[in-house]
């Protein structure tokens, strides 16, 4: 059995994780008991199966701002060694995190730890598009509406040219 970096044999500690320092936690602890995989938990009493799915694309996990601020003035309290490096495993968290937060810190407060939204900004609405919209709307009903009435008027011109008389020489009219 091998010894640790502290001189302690590594079965004591947790092993050596592939390499890395001890963490004093049993590998089967950390992983739920189950030799591997994310542990899944519900609330107590919860009859419900736990689900175990992974779905298609991952989820991004999104931080409040009080979040982000409560982990810096955290990690700013810590001052022995190996305390940064155990809030980061505890929280589930990256130095990159920190290092972002930072900056977004520094560039304004707590409202720059906000979560930002991802993808395209939104087109600011033209005060004019609602009213276009309406009169092409408009414009289109007319359009039927006229359309609708020359045919009318056609069937109207039809219908007279077959019901009136057709004009035939009568034999009174004089010729002058």
């Amino acid at each position: 059995m091998g010894k640790d970096a502290q001189g302690a044999p590594a079965a004591a500690a947790g092993g050596t994780e592939g390499g890395r320092r001890p963490t004093g936690v049993p590998p089967a602890a950390a992983a739920g008991g189950e030799g591997g995989g994310a542990v899944r938990t519900r609330p107590e009493g919860d009859p419900s199966p736990v689900n175990v799915e992974v779905s298609e694309r991952p989820l991004r996990r999104r931080f409040t701002a009080e979040y982000k601020a409560r982990i810096l003035a955290a990690a700013d309290a810590c001052a022995q060694p190996g305390e940064l490096g155990a809030l980061l495993r505890r929280e589930g968290l990256y130095a990159s995190h920190l290092t972002s937060w930072r900056k977004q810190r520094e560039a304004g407060a707590l409202e720059a730890l906000a979560p930002k939204r991802r993808g395209r900004r939104a087109q600011a609405a033209n005060p004019l598009a609602a009213e276009n919209e309406r009169l092409r709307r408009e414009n289109e009903r007319l359009a039927a509406r006229l359309k609708q009435a020359e045919a009318i008027i056609e069937v109207q011109k039809k219908v007279s040219e077959i019901l009136a008389p057709t004009p035939s020489a009568a034999p009174n009219e004089r010729s002058s």
